[in-house]
C-alpha cells in the first residue's frame, strides 16, 4: 500500500484534490492523518519548563471497599434508562438519582474518594450544585488541590469544605492563625467550623479577628456558620454585627439573637410585640422607628403588603414564643390558636408564629400550629401552605412526623404531600412508607397514571426503606393483571412499580457494599 507523507497543508491538499491526482489513496490518506492529528494536538512550541505543582496532600481516611469503588464508577458514568414512547421511563433504576445517597453513606463511615475518581467526582459536581456539599467531603485536600489545577473546578476553592489532609489540629494555634489568614476562602470555612466543634466561642474568637475586613459576602456566609452550635455565648459577637454596614449580615445577626430566647434583641422584640397583641386584641406599631431598624426590622413592606402590618409580622416572628403564656394568662399554643383574633389579624398572626416556631426550633408550637393532619389544609390553625407547613414538620421528631405525613397521605392523597415528604427522615418509617405505597395502589386503581405522580415516585424511590421491596408485589400484581386486561394506565404503573422494587433493591446492594469489611 502506497502511503502518504507530509505535513498538514499537504494532506488537507489532497482530500480536496482526491487521491487519484495526487499519489497514495483513500486509507493512506486517513491513516497519515489521524497521525498527523495526533501530533497537533500532542506537539508544543520550545518554551521554559514551568514549576512542578507540590503534590498532592495525603488524605488519612479510608478508601471504600473494592465492590463500592465499582459501585461509585458505574454510578458518575451512569445515565437514565433510555425512556419509551408514550411516557414510559422504563424499568430501570436511574442510576444519577442513587448517587446522592451513595456519597451520604460515604460520607457516614468516613470514607475518601478513590483517587482515580476525583476527577469525575469534581465533574458531577459542577453540572450538579445538590451534590456539591457531600461530593467536595468526599473529595477532601485532593479535590481542592485539583481544583487549582483546573479552572473548570474553581467553585470547590469557594463553596466546599477543606480537605482533611491539610486541616491543622484546632488546638494548634500558630496553624489555625496562619490557615485563617492565608487560606482559600473554603479552608477557612472547613476551619471555622472544625474549631467551632471543639469550642463554640472560639470561633467567633477567630471570626473577630479579621471580621472588620472581610468582604460583604464573607461576613454574611461565616456568619451563618454559626448556626450550627448556636448559644447565648454567641450574644455579644452577633449584637456588634447589628451594626454590620451590610443590610443581609445585619439581618443575618438578628434572625440568630431572635432563636436565642434569652437575648437582649429577643427581649427587646417581646416587649414591642407584647405591647400590640394580647388577649384584648391587636394594635399594629404606627412607625418602624431607629431602634426597630437596628434589631433588624425592615421597613418597606413588599408590594401588596400594608406597613403596619408588615412591622407587626416582624415583631412576633422575632420575639420569643415563651412570652405569650404569661400574656394570655397561661393558656398554652392550641388554647392560644383557638382564640378569635381582632378582625383581620388572624392570618398575620398565626403567620407570624409560624416563623418564629421554625426558627426557635419550637415542637410544642409547631405542632399546635399544624393541627390535625386529617383536617383540610384552609382549616388549620396555623397556614394552609403546604411549603410552610413541611418547615413546621421539620422541626418535629422523625418518628412524629413521619406519624403526621402518614395522616396527611391516608386523608387527602399524595397530590399535595410532595413537600411534606420531602422533610421526613430517609429511609422513611414503615407507617409513612406503607401509606405511600397503598396511595400510589389507589391512584392506580383509580385509572390515574404514574406521570401524574413522578414527583413522589422519584421521592419514593430514594426514600422508601429498601425492606418495602417485597410489599410492592402486590401493587405489582395488580398493575400487571390491569395491564394484562388492557386497562390503559396498567403497563405504565407495571413498569412504575418494577422500577421501584428494583430500585430498592439495588439500593440494598449499594449500602451492604459500603459497610466496612469485618
Amino acid at each position: 500500500m502506497e502511503t502518504l507523507d507530509g505535513d498538514w497543508e499537504e494532506l488537507v491538499g489532497a482530500a480536496l484534490l482526491g487521491t487519484e491526482r495526487r499519489r497514495g489513496n483513500p486509507e493512506a490518506l486517513l491513516d497519515a492523518a489521524a497521525v498527523q492529528t495526533v501530533r497537533r494536538r500532542a506537539g508544543l512550541r520550545p518554551a521554559e519548563a514551568g514549576p512542578r505543582p507540590e503534590p498532592a496532600p495525603r488524605d488519612p481516611r479510608p478508601a471504600p471497599p473494592e465492590a463500592a469503588r465499582r459501585r461509585l464508577a458505574q454510578l458518575l458514568a451512569g445515565r437514565s434508562a433510555a425512556a419509551g414512547g408514550g411516557g414510559r421511563r422504563g424499568t430501570a433504576p436511574d442510576l444519577t438519582e442513587l448517587l446522592p445517597q451513595w456519597l451520604a453513606a460515604a460520607g457516614r463511615h468516613g470514607y475518601r474518594a478513590p483517587e482515580a475518581l476525583v476527577p469525575a467526582l469534581l465533574e458531577a459536581a459542577r453540572a450538579r450544585t445538590d451534590l456539591r456539599p457531600q461530593a467536595l467531603a468526599l473529595a477532601g485536600a485532593r479535590g481542592l488541590w485539583l481544583a487549582r489545577l483546573n479552572p473548570d473546578w474553581r467553585f470547590a476553592l469557594r463553596g466546599g469544605p477543606g480537605g482533611v489532609g491539610a486541616m491543622p489540629e484546632v488546638t494548634d494555634a500558630a496553624g489555625v492563625e496562619r490557615l485563617w489568614q492565608e487560606g482559600l476562602f473554603a479552608e477557612r470555612v472547613a476551619l471555622l467550623g472544625a474549631v467551632r466543634a471543639h469550642e463554640a466561642a472560639g470561633a467567633t474568637r477567630l471570626l473577630a479577628t479579621t471580621w472588620a475586613t472581610e468582604r460583604a459576602e464573607d461576613r454574611l456566609m461565616f456568619l451563618d456558620s454559626l448556626r450550627v452550635g448556636l448559644s447565648e455565648g454567641d450574644e455579644p459577637f452577633l449584637e456588634a454585627a447589628l451594626g454590620d454596614r451590610s443590610r443581609n449580615v445585619r439581618a443575618t445577626a438578628s434572625e440568630l439573637l431572635s432563636a436565642l430566647p434569652g437575648s437582649a434583641l429577643a427581649g427587646r422584640m417581646a416587649e414591642r410585640a407584647l405591647a400590640c397583641v394580647g388577649p384584648e386584641g391587636v394594635t399594629p406599631p404606627v412607625e418602624c422607628d431607629a431602634g426597630m431598624l437596628r434589631d433588624g426590622v425592615v421597613k418597606r413592606p413588599p408590594a401588596g403588603r400594608g406597613e403596619r402590618a408588615w412591622w407587626l409580622g416582624q415583631l412576633v416572628e422575632a420575639a420569643p414564643l415563651s412570652c405569650w403564656r404569661e400574656r394570655f394568662g397561661g393558656l398554652g399554643p392550641a388554647e392560644i390558636l383557638a382564640r378569635p383574633a381582632a378582625e383581620g389579624w388572624a392570618e398575620e398572626l398565626h403567620a407570624a408564629w409560624c416563623r418564629a416556631a421554625v426558627r426557635q426550633r419550637d415542637a410544642g408550637w409547631s405542632k399546635a400550629l399544624l393541627g390535625s393532619a386529617a383536617a383540610p389544609p384552609a382549616a388549620g390553625p396555623g397556614t394552609a401552605s403546604i411549603a410552610e407547613r413541611a418547615k413546621l414538620l421539620s422541626v418535629l421528631p422523625e418518628g412524629e412526623r413521619a406519624e403526621w405525613v402518614a395522616e396527611f397521605v391516608r386523608a387527602h392523597g399524595l397530590s399535595e404531600a410532595f413537600q411534606l415528604l420531602g422533610v421526613c427522615g430517609v429511609p422513611w418509617e414503615g407507617v409513612l412508607g406503607r401509606a405511600v405505597v397503598d396511595a400510589l395502589d389507589a391512584a392506580r386503581a383509580a385509572g390515574s397514571y404514574p406521570w401524574s405522580f413522578s414527583g413522589v415516585m422519584g421521592l419514593a424511590e430514594r426514600c422508601l426503606d429498601p425492606a418495602v421491596a417485597g410489599a410492592l408485589a402486590g401493587a405489582d400484581a395488580d398493575a400487571g393483571a390491569d395491564a394484562d386486561a388492557g386497562a390503559g394506565a396498567g403497563a405504565y404503573w407495571a413498569e412504575a412499580f418494577q422500577r421501584l422494587a428494583a430500585t430498592l433493591r439495588l439500593r440494598a446492594t449499594m449500602l451492604s457494599e459500603l459497610a466496612p469489611p469485618a
